[in-house]
């Protein structure tokens, strides 16, 4: 708990002196799922603890280039604060820098105690209510894919992939990652203690794929937060760059943040899997394939969450990989939906839509709300593809650009409702701010195309 007494605060003071910790990082998610943090000597735990960390609240609203977007709550009032009390139960230190030990910050509204509205992981407790309602507990496993950047000096970008090697798809060993980034990578996020379980080497040069195990919704968002920015700290404690961007390379393919999602309902023996039923369609139970319809409703709106900006739609595309069409099918990865093939205990459904540069907090919430939804509304999914996708006249497309995923999530009034009026006012202030500042920018596509001939 983030609101522990003295005594539990002086427990905590002494296993970390113990362990020769003396700095505690308190980090939580802005409103892109960047950590946004600070470090608090451990003597001054108790205060932290107690009295709360002050930020500025447009913290959450600021661009990756450090300017303050104009969001409701922020510039308008004044550049009030939030805060953030360290969530000592989250401890763990890290591995790779002695002396430091890092925590999840609860955030809150000095004025009122409750969560700060911005808050994607308070978003996300709140769906995962309306779940609860519904006596379904969310279990998720995420994959993340992620390339890998070496300096790259008098380059464009100053970076090129490392390494730039072809063709070692889905390996492991020194043949694709000569300098064992892979290797020492997963025993660090191992002693971390956020539940890796595996990793390779993906389709591009310096393209990694490293998986978590599944677990509740909210542990696992905190997981998969909690990877992302591990994995860049470890890049740049070498000298290197991790980017979980969609597509950096106009020659490569893009990186995904796919979901695993099943759900556990409560019965006599404890708890099954609600998405099971062997004498159902697919030996899929009503649940699930009410879950798969709610998820392909909503999927144009979902985009938004999934695939956030404006580099995301540049992943999309035929043989890709990368789904563009709402569909769905039986352990097929073309489709949009896969149901991979195990059943029983395993049964669930992986969305294949998110790219890496998604906030897990919101990838999951928006997620849940679209299949909260389907349960309501009760229909059935259409038939699943069959075959290899990306045929347009058997699926509706996915919004193209970030301006129609936006649109798209801004008339989808009922997951809307559920995501909440304010967040999704935000969203959109924030993410149309950034369109804006995308269209007056001159690319150096631009350049090179039009400067000498015309």
């Amino acid at each position: 708990m983030s609101d522990q007494d003295t005594p539990d605060i002086r427990r905590y003071q002494e296993r970390l002196a113990a362990e020769g910790i003396d700095v505690v990082r308190v980090i939580y998610p802005d409103l892109i799922g960047t950590d946004r943090a600070r470090d608090v000597l451990t003597d001054h735990l108790p205060t932290a603890c107690e009295q709360g960390l002050a930020f500025c609240r447009a913290v959450f609203h600021t661009s990756p280039q450090g300017d303050v977007v104009p969001v409701a709550g922020g510039l308008d009032a004044g550049l009030p604060d939030v805060t953030v009390r360290p969530d000592l139960s989250t401890l763990a230190a890290l591995p790779w820098e002695p002396g430091v030990a890092v925590c999840l910050g609860e955030v809150s509204d000095p004025a009122t105690g409750a969560p700060a509205a911005e808050s994607p992981r308070d978003l996300l407790r709140a769906v995962l209510a309306r779940c609860t309602e519904q006596g379904l507990h969310p279990v998720v496993g995420p994959e993340l894919e992620y390339f890998l950047l070496e300096p790259a000096p008098g380059t464009p970008t100053g970076w090129r992939r490392a390494p730039e090697t072809t063709g070692a798809v889905y390996t492991a060993g020194l043949r694709a990652d000569p300098g064992n980034h892979l290797l020492r990578t997963l025993r660090h996020l191992r002693d971390l203690g956020i539940g890796v379980i595996t990793g390779n080497h993906e389709f591009d040069g310096g393209q990694y794929e490293i998986n978590l195990g599944h677990s509740d919704a909210l542990d696992a968002a905190d997981r998969s937060f909690r990877f992302k920015a591990a994995v860049k700290e470890l890049a740049r404690k070498e000298g290197n760059l991790a980017t979980f961007m969609a597509k950096p390379f106009g020659d490569a393919g893009g990186s995904g943040f796919h979901l695993h999602l099943s759900c556990q309902a409560p019965d006599e023996e404890g708890a099954h899997n609600a998405f099971d039923d062997p004498s159902g369609t697919y030996g899929l139970s009503t649940t699930a394939r009410h879950a798969i319809a709610g998820i392909l409703a909503h999927a144009p709106a979902l985009a938004a969450l999934a695939n956030p900006t404006v580099n995301s739609y540049k992943r999309f595309g035929p043989d890709t990989l990368a789904p563009w069409l709402i569909d769905w099918g039986l352990d097929n990865r073309s489709a949009m939906l896969r149901i991979p093939p195990e059943r029983g205990s395993g049964a669930r459904v992986e969305l294949r839509l998110g790219d890496a540069s998604a906030n897990p907090y919101l990838l999951i919430a928006g997620t849940l709300a679209a299949a909260l939804l389907g349960l309501q509304a009760g229909e059935e999914p259409p038939a699943p593809l069959e075959g290899y996708g990306y045929d347009t006249a058997r699926s509706a497309v996915l919004p193209m650009n970030l301006p129609a995923a936006l649109d798209a999530l801004e008339a989808d009034t009922a997951l809307t409702e559920v995501l909440g009026k304010y967040f999704t006012t935000s969203f959109l202030a924030y993410k149309r701010n950034e369109v804006e500042r995308f269209q007056r920018h001159v690319t150096d596509w631009e350049f090179t195309e039009y400067a000498y001939h015309l």
